[in-house]
């Protein structure tokens, strides 16, 4: 009796059922901040280039009736969405299918759309696993562009917590963005809900040039978004535990919706070739989904853009 012969993807191609919906915008923006944050776009092919601004035109005075009007142009650049494959297969035994009373499908398939917004999480902001095609993460691009701060640099008397949000604002401002978006730690709900004047109030109100809302939601009208856990694991000294920014200028392009497959006859293999599961010959079936995403930073200039400006900014633990 052989024991190499297996039933092929391609032989099996017509038997194994396929479930197409449209989940990213459903379920992805509950466990991505990236998506949450982001414009989003579909893309037709696996790269799209996208034109962006890269030189304003600039106007000037005339000199008196009869001067002469200046010239001006303006320039374009391009910014290049490459996607990329994100995946995960969860395999189960058949007889533990059959045992169990309850759907496990159904209360695997939200938590495997959660790893996915993990991983695209990760990768945007800190860079972990990130494709090469993709530009560089969101903390290391912030901090080579200066714009990061260090949380306790201010006391009571000039706003503690909320004093040190705000200085890393004036980073990102100063660059020539506005910030509209925060990714917290959580560590940051607590935070915000002791922040205090220096007479004890908590910060519910404006004063002393402070707004923070004592549940940890917003700082300075500006929505904290806290994502999934996970996604910072370590908080501590010199370790970023937030991030603040003008998240217009980014963008993630959807290639490829989340698509669950039911695999039956497959094998799955480790990185070396080596086989871990024959799905048919072991009676496992396994649950897999696939999207695929792209990200860039379009970087439109401003006219107060600094060089080397960059619209995100980071807070460092003390």
């Amino acid at each position: 009796m052989p024991y190499s012969n297996i039933i092929s993807r391609s032989d099996a191609a017509a038997l194994i059922p396929e479930d197409v919906a449209s989940d990213v915008i459903k379920r992805l923006p509950l466990a991505s901040a990236a998506l949450s944050l982001f414009r989003h776009v579909t893309m037709a092919r696996a790269q799209q280039r996208m034109p962006v601004m890269a030189a304003l035109p600039v106007a000037y005075f005339v000199n008196g009736d009869t001067g002469l009007k200046q010239t001006s142009e303006a320039g374009w650049g391009n910014q290049y969405l490459n996607a990329e494959e994100v995946a995960c297969i969860v395999p189960v035994p058949e007889t533990v299918l059959d045992d169990t009373a309850f759907d496990i499908w159904g209360e695997v398939q939200p938590f495997m759309a959660e790893a996915i917004g993990r991983v695209l999480d990760a990768a945007v902001f800190f860079g972990t696993n990130k494709p090469a095609t993709w530009p560089t993460a969101i903390v290391p691009a912030a901090t080579t562009a200066g714009n990061t701060e260090t949380e306790g640099t201010n006391d009571a008397t000039t706003g503690g917590v909320a004093g040190d949000i705000s200085d890393l604002f004036g980073k990102v401002e100063a660059q020539g963005y506005d910030v509209n978006g925060i990714v917290a730690n959580r560590v940051y709900k607590g935070k915000l809900r002791n922040a205090r004047s220096t007479t004890g109030e908590q910060l519910t109100t404006p004063e002393a040039g402070t707004e923070v809302q004592p549940a940890g939601t917003s700082v300075y009208g500006v929505t904290v978004n806290y994502p999934l856990r996970g996604l910072w694991p370590t908080v501590g000294a010199g370790v970023p535990e937030m991030i603040v920014g003008d998240f217009t200028q980014g963008i993630i392009a959807i290639r490829q919706d989340l698509t669950y497959k039911i695999l039956d006859q497959a094998v799955i293999q480790d990185a070396s070739g080596a086989i871990q599961f024959n799905l048919a010959q072991q009676d496992m079936v396994a649950m897999r989904v696939v999207a695929r995403f792209a990200w860039q930073v379009a970087q439109t200039p401003e006219p107060e853009n600094v060089a080397g400006a960059y619209p995100f900014g980071v807070m460092l633990g003390k």
